[in-house]
């Protein structure tokens, strides 16, 4: 870690914890991405583990609280209450009063804000590889987006097992994908969209925006 980079006390703080994680072996990654549920075509891939409401249908129990992140940087006026907490680990923020239980039907209108607010959807594990929240994240405020793009640390973020392919000649370079994109995949650049592949995490932000309908989400090789 760059010691001399980090000015910011609470990414310094999560940084330290993550290398130090790292360094025992209790982590591979602190947070990967899971593509907006919207944006895969159940006929075609049916993968309910790399959906958000599919984790939080299999969890026994499932609580919301206010983004930790944007509560403590309040820089943009995106959706706080969007982090759910799973099975013990929310049980005993709710029992603290630091959250509250929700059923599917509402953590499903939750998530469609999040996306309609172009957020990232993130699962966050402990250092026994157990994930244990689902956020949907800001890349002003979310320290983990921070982190990756401030840092360079993409060791710390895993993509999703999909990636955003775009049909060149459906594309009617409107630059809405672009503005969606946080991870900088997509620029705009002499009146034309250009896509850099690898840059992709997978997020599915760009497929459901897309007025061209000219994006859509593929199994990532290998």
């Amino acid at each position: 870690m760059n010691k001399e980079k980090c000015i910011d006390p609470f990414l310094e703080k999560r940084l330290i914890k993550y290398d130090e994680w790292l360094d025992k072996g209790q982590i591979s990654y602190s947070s990967k991405v899971i593509p907006v549920s919207e944006s895969i075509s159940t006929k075609q891939w049916v993968l309910p583990t790399e959906q958000v409401m599919g984790v939080l249908d299999e969890a026994k129990s499932v609580a919301v609280q206010n983004c930790l992140c944007r509560t403590h940087y309040q820089r943009c006026d995106n959706p706080l209450e969007v982090c759910f907490l799973l099975n013990g680990v929310g049980d005993t923020f709710v029992r603290k009063g630091m959250a509250r239980h929700v059923d599917l039907t509402e953590a499903a209108e939750i998530l469609k804000k999040a996306n309609e607010s172009g957020l990232v959807h993130l699962g966050l594990y402990m250092p026994d590889h157990e994930l244990f929240a689902l956020c949907s994240c800001c890349s002003c405020c979310c320290h983990d987006l921070q982190i990756v793009k401030q840092f360079d640390r993409k060791d710390l973020m895993v993509h999703s097992e999909y990636i955003a392919v775009t049909l060149s000649e459906d594309c009617i370079h409107c630059s809405v994908c672009v503005e969606r994109c946080v991870f900088g995949a997509r620029v705009f650049q002499d009146g034309e969209m250009e896509y850099t592949t690898a840059a992709c995490l997978g997020c599915g932000l760009c497929v459901t925006t897309c007025p061209a309908e000219a994006i859509s989400m593929e199994v990532r090789e290998g």
